[in-house]
């Protein structure tokens, strides 16, 4: 017998590998003799990094880098096992929980810390880099991260750009600098998992950056900034990013990725189902066990379960899915592959209880599934 064992983190709770672990223990309790193959995943937000260097059995390297207020922090990037592969989360160095409320304000905040990170990765000598676009603190348009790597983004005096949304209005001549010699011919995917343009009542600004700090009156300047950036960019670099699927995920960084790094957005799911070797582990594969913390509509929107069982039907193996919580809309996942869902609760059962249980909680569950399928005629 060989499953493969796919799920994202539970938040809070455990890692993606340790739900895979967890999930395997208690499998093996009925069937010891199964072959467990473990595949951490993550659908292109917090935890990526992690999940694919699980997966791949790569190293996580960690380096000092600028927070979104310039501040000295530590933060790290991912080597994965094939030695030719980095990820980057950009909320390593940029992302929200960074800052307390009182210090939100998209107006100063920057992208430069990614950009730290990134720089770092490429110097590793690698051929392909994977960005996580979730949690941004930023609506820089990726202003930070370009300058972090050798751009230069000069205002009308000869004199560099501010840090932050506020001072893209000042923008008037790009330099790419050293940023082609040292990005090199490296492939570059960012996960990004929204259609937002750059610009308007659906871009960055407007439906981002409240999250962000930015009250009304930010909101129209970071938007006016973010259309004069679009208008350079378009005139220096000979790119249209603006109305650009995806150009507003993580505060324009979306555009800024397409136009000075060549980068393909992709769907975050896509991009580590692909990069972890998940559909070559499919092969000669009896059954899929997936999961999250919450299984409910918006898992079948593109996140980890559904991506994981469209992958299985494609082989038609069947998928079992398990979650902290079953909301009743997670009915929606019977139609994209997942044959049975089944929580962790052995009944009420706090938040906090099961978020502090839920190692032990997945392992049971993975025993009661086991159980289940012994009982269908399943032999070991």
């Amino acid at each position: 017998m060989k499953i493969v064992i796919a799920p994202d983190s539970f938040k809070g709770s455990a890692s993606a590998k340790q739900v895979a672990e967890a999930i395997a223990s208690g499998w093996r309790r009925i069937f010891p003799g199964a072959l467990c193959e473990l595949v951490p995943m993550a659908d292109g937000g917090e935890g990526t990094m992690e999940a694919l260097v699980d997966a791949t059995g790569g190293v996580t390297k960690t380096i000092r880098v600028q927070d979104p207020l310039g501040r000295t922090i530590e933060a790290s990037f991912g080597v994965l096992g094939d030695g030719k592969t980095a990820v980057v989360e950009m909320a390593e160095a940029s992302g929200l929980p960074l800052l307390a409320p009182s210090e939100r304000n998209p107006l100063l905040t920057t992208t430069f810390g990614t950009g730290q990170l990134i720089r770092a990765a490429l110097e590793e000598g690698i051929e392909r880099l994977l960005i996580g676009l979730g949690g941004s603190a930023t609506v820089d348009a990726g202003a930070g991260l370009v300058s972090a790597m050798g751009a230069k983004l000069l205002a009308k005096n000869g004199q560099e750009v501010g840090p932050g949304g506020g001072s893209l209005g000042s923008l008037a001549k790009i330099e790419l600098g050293e940023l082609p010699k040292l990005l090199g011919k490296v492939e570059v995917l960012a996960a990004c998992d929204v259609d937002n343009p750059l610009t308007g009542p659906q871009g960055a600004a407007a439906v981002f950056g409240p999250q962000k700090g930015a009250t009304p009156q930010m909101v129209a300047q970071l938007d006016r900034n973010l259309a004069h950036w679009a208008q350079i960019v378009a005139r220096d670099l000979r790119i249209e990013v603006d109305h650009l699927p995806g150009a507003g995920a993580a505060g324009g960084l979306g555009a800024c990725l397409v136009a000075f790094l060549g980068a393909k957005l992709v769907p975050g799911i896509e991009m580590v189902m692909s990069s972890s070797g998940l559909e070559e582990k499919l092969k000669n594969c009896d059954l899929v066990i997936t999961g999250e913390g919450k299984l409910d509509g918006q898992s079948a929107r593109g996140k980890t379960p559904m991506g994981v069982a469209q992958l299985a039907a494609k082989h038609k193996i069947p998928v079992l899915a398990i979650g902290g919580s079953i909301a009743e809309d997670a009915s929606l996942l019977y139609n994209e592959g997942i044959g049975a869902m089944l929580s962790i609760a052995p009944g009420p059962i706090s938040l906090s209880e099961a978020i502090e249980e839920g190692p032990k909680l997945l392992e049971e569950t993975g025993e009661r599934a086991a159980r289940i399928f012994a009982l269908a005629g399943w032999k070991d």
